[in-house]
């Protein structure tokens, strides 16, 4: 049974964009060596990776161009060419290579891809479908960066949940850029 990992960054005060919607909080700079070999090697992984709109749009926009491919080879080439879902009802194409459009049932798809042999998932970013995913029963692991940064307000990971989640920590890693990185599993 496929498997189902959420990657997302989160500021110190729990949010994962700020009341702008900006995320450039989680960018890291191009030299920061460390970040971008871990970054690379989640990326050598399988699957298939799956995004809400807005997350679309912002991995769309940046992976198939020259610079993404200059600035992370190895990581742009394997966004391009691995499968993507997209879970839009305002989207009206998904033209990122290797993608499919999903007009509905977020929950009810993903749980039926669950049930079928096929690859791994993972959602990167993408917050209201990981709280939605998370909220059916459906995420088997989380992985939260914690990034060094306030950001005062903006969108909170899991907000309008209607029941408490219960995670346990799994492992953790320090960056020397100050970020640190939980995997959780759902008890």
């Amino acid at each position: 049974m496929p498997r189902l990992t959420s990657f997302i960054q989160l500021s110190l005060d729990g949010y994962y964009c700020d009341a702008r919607g900006d995320m450039s909080f989680a960018h890291k700079p191009p030299t920061d060596t460390e970040w971008n070999q871990f970054v690379a090697g989640n990326a050598r992984g399988g699957g298939r990776l799956l995004f809400g709109r807005v997350t679309y749009d912002m991995m769309a926009a940046w992976w198939p161009t020259p610079m993404a491919a200059q600035a992370m080879p190895e990581v742009a080439a394997r966004m391009n060419e691995m499968p993507k879902i997209v879970f839009s009802r305002t989207l009206k194409s998904a033209d990122w290579s290797n993608t499919t459009l999903v007009k509905s049932d977020l929950v009810g798809t993903v749980r039926r891809m669950k049930g079928e042999p096929g690859p791994d998932m993972a959602t990167l970013g993408s917050g209201s479908v990981v709280t939605q995913l998370a909220a059916a029963r459906l995420l088997d692991v989380l992985q939260v960066v914690v990034v060094p940064v306030a950001l005062g307000g903006g969108k909170s990971l899991f907000a309008g949940l209607e029941q408490r989640l219960d995670f346990t920590l799994i492992d953790t890693r320090v960056f020397k850029n100050g970020s640190v990185i939980l995997w959780y599993a759902p008890r």
